[in-house]
């Protein structure tokens, strides 16, 4: 859509309000409302001026203005607004230079797919997340100096099955046993229908949706595959609708990875591929029907996959998901079957156009932009350093003897061990500029200031059932 195609969209549909909206640096979607009236042809190449400051992980106070710069193409209504309003994602500049600003998530994105084709070896790097998410009936938490809490419920949380409810009707599906069940069961499968159905309203083609596999009202929705930036782009837009549509229905959804102890955590497992026009790259005669760079693509992803953490699980939490025994990838290998492996080759169909690489590793806390920038960074690494990424781990882990499950290596066990890795590991994602210095360094400071300082001081609830009387 052009600009004067978004201007007669605004005639035609009545639209009162124009809503922009951009990506703060820890991976939430910012927005502020102009009238529909002062949008103009200009505003497409002008931009509109607004505080950077303010905006978590910019500019100082001292050079706050930024621009945002509307992008014709993201434009849609949205379904949730009381009057008619039309969104656009935005893209953010300096005012002074008119230069892309570097610390913005969906610029760094735009920059990583030029400098993939500027290598020739793929012209297009398509993704399709799998979004999982808990769908709670209520939440509470607070933290104070003398007090901290969190609370969640569920009708169909397992820890309800005794609860009298006037009546309970039953079918509260038990830990580790949600998954695929069909109503009464499972209780979210009208709900997910809605947000899927105002998805494909709103541009967004899913896959399948289904209950997980934890009580508590776990979800997916999968999302089809997309180039780089649009994949991006619907990511936030669906994270967006999920929340909505759950609230419209008395309903709180939450991407946080490891709500509930004791079961299983939401991911994003990522399908990833690289084409030139409509040859799939990664598709060739190899392993799991791979070609020789789809094994040198997932070479560079593991060699990397510990500074990849960084971006694909970027909180506190996100480790706690990441442990064994819930199905979490927690083997830096890959494989055709092994969940537990943090790249899998899906291999359901012979078509080489469904070659691709799973990479189950992310959740969805991960902002977008810098998770599918890095794993495309990490993946030409390895295909330009033809990285062989040794031999699968086709056995289950729970089969290995002790000395063979010490060769495999792990995760990391914490977002500071992660961010470690990505402090000593992160000159392939400068290439090309599409990651900067400061960029990486102002990613470090920020999860270590903001997060891992701040829950360390803390007093943790369990410390109490450990201490409180020692």
């Amino acid at each position: 859509m052009t600009p004067k195609e978004v201007l007669a969209q605004i005639r035609q549909r009545e639209v009162t309000t124009v809503d922009l909206r951009f990506m703060d640096f820890p991976g939430v979607w910012q927005h502020f409302s102009i009238p529909a009236d002062s949008l103009t042809e200009e505003t497409f190449e002008e931009g509109i001026g607004f505080d950077g400051s303010s905006v978590v992980g910019w500019r100082a106070i001292n050079e706050a203005d930024l621009l945002v710069v509307p992008q014709p193409e993201t434009v849609l209504i949205d379904p949730f607004t009381a009057q008619p309003t039309l969104t656009m994602v935005c893209n953010i500049q300096d005012p002074i230079t008119q230069q892309d600003y570097t610390r913005d998530p969906r610029n760094i994105a735009r920059k990583a797919v030029s400098h993939m084709r500027s290598t020739g070896l793929a012209e297009t790097c398509r993704l399709a997340p799998e979004l999982e998410f808990f769908v709670f009936d209520d939440v509470r938490f607070d933290q104070r100096g003398h007090e901290a809490y969190y609370h969640v419920d569920s009708v169909e949380g397992i820890w309800n099955r005794g609860r009298a409810e006037g009546p309970n009707l039953g079918y509260k599906p038990g830990s580790g046993l949600g998954y695929f069940p069909c109503p009464p069961t499972d209780t979210l499968a009208d709900l997910r229908t809605e947000m899927a159905q105002r998805m494909a309203e709103c541009g967004i083609a899913t896959s399948a949706h289904y209950h997980e596999v934890a009580t508590g009202g776990q979800c997916e929705i999968d999302l089809n595959p997309k180039s780089l930036v649009e994949s991006a782009d619907q990511v936030m837009l669906a994270k967006y609708i999920i929340r909505n549509v759950a609230r419209r229905n008395g309903k709180t959804a939450t991407f946080m990875p490891k709500p509930l102890y004791g079961d299983n955590g939401s991911g994003m497992h990522t399908h990833f591929s690289l084409w030139k026009g409509e040859t799939p790259l990664l598709a060739g005669n190899g392993y799991a029907g791979l070609s020789e760079l789809g094994m040198y693509a997932i070479g560079g992803l593991l060699k990397h996959a510990a500074a990849l953490s960084a971006f694909a699980n970027p909180t506190t939490n996100s480790y706690k998901r990441l442990v064994e025994g819930f199905e979490a990838p927690t083997k830096l290998a890959y494989s055709r079957r092994n969940r537990a492996a943090v790249i899998r080759i899906p291999i359901h169909s012979p078509s080489p156009k469904s070659r691709r690489i799973e990479y189950r590793g992310p959740d969805s806390a991960a902002n977008p932009y810098l998770l599918f920038s890095a794993m495309l960074m990490a993946a030409l690494d390895g295909i330009q350093g033809k990285m062989r990424p040794g031999d699968p781990l086709d056995k289950d882990i729970y089969d290995l003897q002790p000395e063979e499950l010490a060769n495999v290596p792990t995760v990391p066990r914490s977002l500071e061990e992660s961010l470690n890795a990505l402090r000593a590991d992160h000159d392939f994602l400068l290439r090309g500029d599409v990651f900067t210095s400061d960029v990486i360094d102002t990613w470090i400071w920020y999860k270590q200031t903001h997060e891992i300082e701040a829950l360390r001081v803390r007093p943790h609830p369990y410390e109490f059932n450990l201490y409180y009387d020692v």
